[in-house]
């Protein structure tokens, strides 16, 4: 097994006239990041390096994105200032932070008469026998039903608790 060297060189990445130019360019195009980075033919790490010892690569970026920001600004505000309301709404919103006023009107007039609440409140509970579980239980049966047959042969329930009280179905 041979091994073959690979001759590598480091590359010296510095803040040139021509690479500041490249910076401030790509940034006003909006790229950021990695992409800027890439973009620049440069790995993110290399480009982080050079905004660390070059001020003036950071600045590049800075004011790239700032003339981009003022070029788009002056479009917006010509479009409104043509009649667009949809750009002219935009500019309210977004930069001067306006928003539209809401209106809110809400009228209740229906008054809650207790008495009359309670009057419905007692037409709608079921009369009914309450039945003891422990009763049931002891009779037999899990719902407190005993399930007889009467001499005509019709089933008659009656109740565990209170054998007096039958209905016939």
């Amino acid at each position: 097994m041979t091994f073959v060297s690979l001759p590598y060189e480091p590359r010296v990445i510095a803040a040139t006239e021509a690479r500041l130019e490249q910076i401030y360019q790509t940034a006003k195009l909006g790229l950021k990041g990695d992409a800027l980075a890439f973009a620049l033919d440069m790995t993110p790490a290399e480009y982080r390096a050079l905004v660390s010892r070059d001020q003036m690569a950071q600045y590049a970026e800075e004011r790239g994105r700032a003339e981009a920001e003022a070029e788009m600004a002056g479009v917006l505000r010509t479009a409104a200032l043509a009649g667009d309301t949809k750009a002219a709404l935009d500019i309210l919103k977004h930069v001067h932070k306006w928003t539209a006023p809401q209106a809110v009107q809400v009228q209740v007039d229906q008054k809650i008469s207790i008495t009359h609440a309670l009057e419905q409140a007692k037409s709608r509970i079921i009369e009914g026998y309450v039945i003891d579980s422990s009763e049931a239980v002891d009779a037999g049966t899990s719902n407190g039903l005993l399930d007889n047959r009467n001499e005509d042969g019709r089933h008659e329930r009656t109740y565990a608790s209170n054998p007096e009280k039958s209905t016939d179905l």
